[in-house]
């Protein structure tokens, strides 16, 4: 009986170095295959703009505004929006799934903005605020020109939305007196 020890050589199977490469790139192989996975993108789904009775959308002031307002309003990036489309209205949002900026053109001047409400001004522009507590979102109503303009904003949205919306409504509308409705 031999008590000699085989040589690598004699071994069944294929040498350790090659079996530790092999394992080497199949671990190396399923952590690239995982890093694009997490990495991708879901494909972006269009934002739903809930249709609001806007009898002034139509109108120039509002295609002035429109063609006017920037790709990004902060995080936020211009979104497309699902059909139908309101007409005078845009999107934002900063990720698929989230809350959306939504701007809207040409509305009726809102029913809560009478004689005595609170104003609030962000740089040339005038606004009326109106909070919604049960979706968190809040609707700002450029109340000082000519066609009433709605930007409603998720809570946490900060100051940016507005301020960059103020600018390009400073730059394409006029500035008009308010005209709030009599006090109740």
């Amino acid at each position: 009986m031999s008590t000699e020890t085989p040589s690598p050589t004699d071994r069944d199977g294929p040498p350790r170095a090659v079996l530790i490469a092999a394992l080497v790139i199949a671990v190396a192989t399923v952590g690239v295959i995982f890093g694009i996975a997490t990495n991708r993108k879901p494909a972006d789904t269009p934002v739903a703009i809930s249709s609001a009775p806007a009898p002034h959308a139509g109108d120039p002031a509002c295609h002035a505004l429109l063609n006017a307002v920037p790709d990004q309003l902060g995080d936020y990036r211009r979104a497309t929006a699902a059909d139908p489309v309101p007409q005078s209205t845009a999107a934002w949002r900063t990720a698929p799934g989230t809350d959306p900026v939504i701007l809207r053109c040409g509305l009726d001047r809102p029913g809560d903005f009478v004689v005595g409400t609170p104003i609030q001004q962000v740089d040339d522009v005038q606004w009326f605020r109106v909070a919604d507590p049960a979706s968190g979102l809040i609707t700002w109503f450029a109340v000082d020109r000519g066609i009433y303009v709605a930007l409603t904003l998720p809570q946490d949205s900060g100051p940016t939305p507005i301020q960059d919306i103020s600018r390009v409504i400073s730059d394409t509308l006029p500035a008009r007196p308010l005209d709030p409705g009599p006090a109740a």
